[in-house]
């Protein structure tokens, strides 16, 4: 009898070490199943180039939407993804950040490339007219709505979610706002190796 609990005992040590190591391949991030292609831009990109995600097949893209006047959200995660491919080291050349303005009346490709240049200089903008620019949202079902104050001034609240692509331009998981640096690079490191 003692012999069976010990066994027991071991058959479950074991299936809970392997639930741990399963954790260790599950993403933080929300992920989609079965995994989609990824809608493609048509916009200009901060570098002088047509931004489409074909570019970048072989490069993890992380994808979100914002704006370069935005004194909330938008730092915060541009801080967050620079953090994190700081963090990833030489594994950061294999990430590429995209970030597609939600309002294209105040972000050229100049605004938005200095902007994104005082998180990270890798980063790339997405900028168009408000059609494109609408266009891209409504495939990633980003939603935004502007608010127009007294002096003419305005903001904009914004779907703020950020889109996880794999090397073969799979549209693979999203990651809410409020993730941590680490939580980035966890879910980096297991795209990359995939």
């Amino acid at each position: 009898m003692l012999r069976l609990v010990h066994i027991a005992l071991l058959l479950g040590m074991s299936v809970a070490q392997g639930n741990n190591a399963a954790d260790a391949y599950a993403l933080k991030a929300g992920v989609l199943s079965p995994v989609m292609a990824a809608p493609d831009l048509t916009l200009q990109g901060t570098d002088g180039k047509a931004l489409t995600l074909e570019r970048f097949r072989g490069k993890v893209v992380l994808l979100a939407f914002g704006f370069s006047s935005c004194g909330e959200v938008c730092p915060i995660t541009l801080a967050t993804l620079a953090g994190a491919r700081k963090k990833l080291g030489e594994d950061a050349t294999r990430v590429q950040v995209l970030y597609v303005t939600v309002d294209p009346e105040r972000d050229d490709a100049e605004r938005m490339k200095r902007f994104l240049a005082s998180f990270d200089g890798s980063f790339i903008g997405g900028v168009g007219t408000r059609a494109q620019i609408d266009a891209a949202q409504k495939s990633y079902g980003v939603s935004s709505t502007k608010k127009v104050y007294a002096d003419g001034n305005y903001t904009i609240g914004h779907s703020s979610s950020i889109y996880m692509i794999d090397r073969a331009g799979g549209l693979k998981a999203v990651m809410p706002y409020g993730h941590t640096v680490e939580d980035f690079v966890h879910d980096l490191k297991i795209l990359l190796r995939q």
